[in-house]
């Protein structure tokens, strides 16, 4: 009988993979929080667009209502989709699975990496899901072939980078209520930006915040590139804050890991 202290152990990559098939699997089954992350950004748009896209002026470069807002809602979809990590990995440090992981040799980085890959992918299908009800309404793209690859650079670099600060917020909230709570400042960070309104229609006091926030720059570069228009530096601007963020939120998550678990 071949000695279980012998067994080949797996790679750190390996276990991120098995780590991200167990939260699809888990996510699988919450098919609550599922619905409700496809379906509310996509009632968002449809109420934007149709009960009061006829009142908002977003200036003569957009054709419709439609043209304007659904590049903000994608951003929206991604903070939606990102906040239930914090929720998933809350119920894992208070569930106890964790000190079973630690038992198999299963260190912080996979287990947070694979929440994080789960979230990815979650986020990438509701945004397809967005995208394709976004042309059944009327939204038309005109970007080439470098600017939808550009655009789907930014937007996967900001869902990777919210998934990260949603996995720390999971460390660092007590209870999943908890951290549900706390992802409902990430999930406004659209509204008070260039995501639904223009800038220039809001208070005064609210301009510099709006124009420097981070979800910002992201927004303004999918408008610009999925609607073939100029970007300039804006793309290289929302990769910076996006890696910043990514930045930050992984050496937070890796110390409130080794916090809680020590």
């Amino acid at each position: 009988m071949s000695d279980p202290a012998a067994a080949p152990r797996l790679g750190g990559t390996a276990q991120a993979a098995v780590m991200a098939g167990r939260s699809l699997r888990i996510s699988s089954r919450n098919t609550d929080a599922l619905i409700t992350s496809l379906a509310l950004p996509i009632m968002l748009m449809l109420i934007f667009v149709y009960f009061f896209g006829g009142a908002i002026e977003t200036g003569v470069a957009y054709d419709s209502y439609v043209m304007y807002v659904v590049p903000g809602v994608l951003l929206l979809c991604a903070g939606f989709g990102a906040a239930t990590t914090a929720t998933a990995v809350s119920e894992d440090m208070k569930g106890g699975i964790i000190d079973r992981f630690r038992s198999l040799d299963v260190g912080a980085t996979p287990v947070l990496a694979g929440h994080v890959a789960a979230s990815t992918v979650r986020n990438l299908c509701a945004t397809v899901l967005v995208f394709g009800v976004a042309l059944l309404i009327g939204f038309r793209p005109a970007a080439s072939l470098s600017g939808w690859l550009l655009a789907a650079t930014v937007l996967i670099a900001y869902i990777v980078a919210l998934s990260w600060i949603s996995a720390a917020i999971g460390l660092l909230a007590r209870s999943p209520e908890a951290a549900s709570g706390f992802t409902f400042f990430m999930s406004f960070l659209p509204y008070p930006s260039s995501a639904f309104v223009r800038i220039e229609s809001m208070p005064s006091w609210l301009h510099g915040f709006a124009e420097n926030q981070p979800v910002t720059p992201a927004i303004d570069s999918l408008r610009l590139l999925l609607l073939g228009q100029p970007a300039g530096n804006t793309p290289w601007i929302a990769l910076a804050w996006a890696g910043g963020m990514l930045a930050v939120a992984m050496v937070a998550s890796g110390a409130l890991f080794r916090h809680r678990t020590r």
